[in-house]
C-alpha cells in the first residue's frame, strides 16, 4: 500500500513557474511508476507525465511536453513537477499516483493539489 500527499499548489501569474511535490509513504519508491494527471473543472482527469522506477523513461502529455519535468528522489520517497510557463488551461487540479512496475493500472492517488493559473 502506497500513500501519496502533494504539495506545492498555489495561484500564479500566465508564464509563471510552480513546483509540486508528492511525498510517499511506500518503504520505497523503486517499484514503482510515478505519474502526474490533473483535472480541470468540467473535464476529465487527464495524464500529465510519468516517470520510470530509475528516473529515466519520462513521458509526457503534449499539451506540457517542454514546459513541465517530472522528477524523483527514491531516496527521499518524493517525486516533484516542475512547471515552467504556464498557461490558464493548465489550471487544475494535479494528482500524483503510482502504479507498480510491469502494471498498467494507476493504483494509487494522492488526494490532489489545487494550481489555478490567472490570466
Amino acid at each position: 500500500q502506497v500513500q501519496l500527499v502533494e504539495s506545492g499548489g498555489g495561484l500564479v501569474q500566465t508564464g509563471g513557474s510552480l513546483g509540486l511535490s508528492c511525498a510517499a509513504s511506500a518503504r520505497t519508491l523503486s517499484n514503482y511508476i510515478m505519474g502526474w494527471f490533473r483535472q480541470a473543472p468540467g473535464k476529465e482527469r487527464e495524464f500529465v507525465g510519468s516517470i520510470g522506477w530509475s528516473g529515466d523513461g519520462t513521458y509526457y502529455a503534449d499539451s506540457v511536453k517542454g514546459r513541465f519535468t517530472i522528477s524523483r528522489d527514491n531516496a527521499k520517497n518524493t517525486v516533484y513537477l516542475r512547471m515552467n510557463s504556464l498557461k490558464p488551461e493548465d489550471t487544475a487540479v494535479y494528482y500524483c499516483a503510482a502504479r507498480i512496475r510491469l502494471t498498467t493500472r494507476w493504483a494509487f492517488w494522492g488526494q490532489g493539489t489545487q494550481v489555478t493559473v490567472s490570466s
